[in-house]
């Protein structure tokens, strides 16, 4: 057996901290780390195995012998193995090889705290590090004021691996060619942020990233760790901020992975009522158990810290919260106040927040939580879970079943469209129009619009502009933005060939306007979570589906006027009450023929006059196009 030399990077503090659930760097400690140690360069390995009675490093360096290279279990029952391999080198690919106090089991382990993989389908750790010089000092410095709560917050949801492929070699893009083409695109639709469908390694491409194995790692998939660095610096270079979805909630069974680890069930709940997801055949963390809490903050503040990237989206946080979510009776026990909240979680969740803004206050944390739970996105102070903003999941099923519906229904629906507006300043909401509405026969978002070409283009243009002057900011997954007529599919490049058609074109000339005018508008975004923000001017004209409301900025002077015409007809002469006199000036209308539209426009200064309407003393006559949106300042 060759010699592993006893070293740690471990003091007695940090074992005090991991053990209480506190240590939330652990990814300076575990895992592989290149030290010199008495003048001689290698490798110290470290990796939690309370259950082991004996872990040896295996890989290239000695041809995956197993018990050749044994590490040193401490003494303080940390349940850590650790130790140092003179001469292993930058590159070298390996595993642990765990033998079990438990039935005899024994495994090979990706390292879990590992920076860097092999390329799937192949598994194994790569010891790792690299010495990127960022270049986003000023964008750092700055970066609050793009985050924060009354800042436009337009978002392009990606999935790295189908956004476009390198057609000629019929490949991925690579981390470095994204960095050009990716970055260009989405500065040019004016975008404020991206948001990357999950990035660290993960075995199984149908899974999208959300099925992880290499929770410290980006996937070797599109290039190495700093290349990937290295497209976070040229997204922030051109004023463009990055989202991870970050996935604590489930993890996969593989045998290289974090399941059954060392013999026992380490980092997943040993009661399979919950630590077993039915529905997406995954192992649940034990949110009860210090160290996998420990684990999970530093892995989130990881991306932060080390990948400088200005906000999670934590996903599929219903199913962190509730003991008897997808389960049937008898399937789940309830918590010891009788109830059905999963109260761990609930601790971790308030825990992994306040932590993420105690060290990054200028970042954000978003939840995907799709259920009634309350004050998800109020701080823990209050009460709340502490997250920054939360997924308006009622807005986006309501408001895509109402555009599905021909027009000439929706007057008998009126109610989906404005319903909203009755919880929408109950949490901090993003409105989101995500991968998930677009995949297993829902249809692409053009696909879901009725009518012909004509109408189904006009009916995309009015549904993204009621949704950029709804309140709460907004995430539009990739295609949605130029018309993109099939459904997503993970294996296959968008459709970029339709940009060749010119409805295609002008749709994202107009998701360009669009966003434009979003950032542009203080209205839009400065009161997005208050109702102070929106006020009603019609919301019961069912007869004409149309729908006005004002949005109102910190500046009374900013505040514009909304009209939504949810029908094919051209209404002319249609009368809205205003707030004061003056004159009203078109500033952005969806029916525009540079963006496809038939061209009905106001065009000049409408005077107000003082005609009582819609229970206010002032009106103005508006021509209101076909399925269109139009939105006015007062002068």
């Amino acid at each position: 057996m060759a010699q592993v030399k006893v070293f740690s990077l471990f003091s007695e503090f940090d074992i005090n901290l991991f053990k209480g659930g506190k240590h939330y760097r652990l990814y300076e400690k575990f895992g592989s780390h290149l030290v010199t140690v008495d003048g001689v360069e290698g490798t110290y390995f470290s990796v939690w195995a309370p259950t082991a009675k004996q872990v040896s490093v295996i890989g290239d360096f000695n041809h995956w012998v197993d018990g050749e290279f044994q590490l040193n279990v401490r003494w303080d029952s940390s349940g850590i193995w650790e130790g140092f391999i003179p001469h292993v080198e930058k590159g070298t690919a390996y595993k642990y090889k765990i033998h079990s106090n438990n039935n005899g089991y024994i495994s090979e382990k990706s390292d879990p705290y590992a920076r860097r993989y092999e390329h799937p389908p192949k598994t194994a750790s790569i010891v790792w590090d690299d010495t990127y010089q960022w270049k986003d000092k000023n964008w750092l410095k700055t970066r609050k004021k793009h985050n924060a709560l009354d800042a436009p917050y337009s978002v392009y949801e990606v999935h790295l691996g189908s956004w476009k492929r390198q057609v000629e070699e019929d490949r991925f893009l690579s981390y470095f060619e994204l960095a050009d083409e990716l970055v260009n695109y989405v500065s040019d639709m004016n975008y404020t942020h991206v948001e990357f469908m999950p990035i660290m390694e993960y075995p199984y491409n149908p899974s999208w990233g959300y099925q992880i194995t290499g929770y410290f790692a980006p996937t070797s998939r599109f290039g190495y760790p700093e290349e990937f660095k290295y497209l976070v610096d040229k997204l922030h270079e051109n004023g463009v901020g990055i989202i991870l979805d970050w996935v604590p909630s489930h993890f996969p069974e593989d045998a290289h992975g974090l399941g059954y680890f060392d013999g026992s069930n380490l980092y997943e709940h040993p009661d399979k009522r919950k630590g077993y997801h039915q529905d997406w055949k995954s192992l649940i963390f034990n949110y009860e158990r210090n160290e996998v809490r420990s684990f999970l903050i530093s892995n989130a503040l990881f991306w932060l810290d080390q990948y400088h990237v200005d906000g999670l989206r934590v996903d599929a946080v219903a199913s962190m919260l509730f003991l008897d979510y997808s389960r049937n009776d008898g399937e789940w026990e309830p918590n010891i106040y009788g109830g059905n909240e999963n109260l761990a979680a609930v601790s971790f969740l308030k825990e992994l927040n306040e932590e993420v803004y105690a060290s990054f206050p200028d970042v954000q944390t978003i939840a995907e939580e799709s259920t009634a739970f309350p004050m998800v996105s109020r701080p823990t102070s209050m009460g709340g879970l502490g997250f920054g903003m939360k997924w308006m999941m009622g807005w986006m099923h309501d408001t895509l079943e109402y555009f599905g519906k021909d027009p000439i229904y929706r007057k008998h629906h009126q109610n989906d469209i404005t319903f909203s507006l009755n919880y929408a300043f109950t949490e901090n909401f993003m409105l989101p129009l995500s991968h998930d509405e677009v995949v297993y026969g829902k249809k692409s978002i053009l696909g879901r619009m009725p009518g012909d070409e004509w109408q189904r283009f006009a009916n995309l243009r009015l549904l993204y502009g009621y949704m950029f002057t709804h309140p709460g900011t907004k995430l539009t997954f990739m295609g949605g933005e130029f018309g993109q007529y099939d459904e997503w599919d993970f294996e296959s490049s968008l459709d970029w060939n339709l940009l060749e058609i010119d409805i295609h074109k002008k749709t994202k000339d107009y998701f360009s306007a669009l966003n434009k005018f979003y950032k542009s508008t203080p209205a839009l975004y400065e009161k997005g979570f208050s109702h102070k923000g929106f006020e009603w001017i019609s919301l019961d004209d069912n007869e004409n589906s149309v729908i006005s409301y004002i949005r109102k900025g910190k500046n009374d002077k900013d505040d514009v006027i909304v009209v939504c015409n949810l029908t094919p007809n051209t209404l002319k002469k249609y009368r809205i009450g205003v707030p004061k006199k003056g004159k009203l000036k078109e500033i952005f209308n969806s029916d525009s023929k540079e963006f496809g539209g038939s061209g009905i426009l106001n065009s000049r200064q409408i005077t107000i006059k003082k005609t009582p309407w819609n229970n206010r003393s002032y009106s103005v006559e508006l021509t209101l196009p076909p399925l269109g949106i139009t939105v006015l300042e007062l002068k």
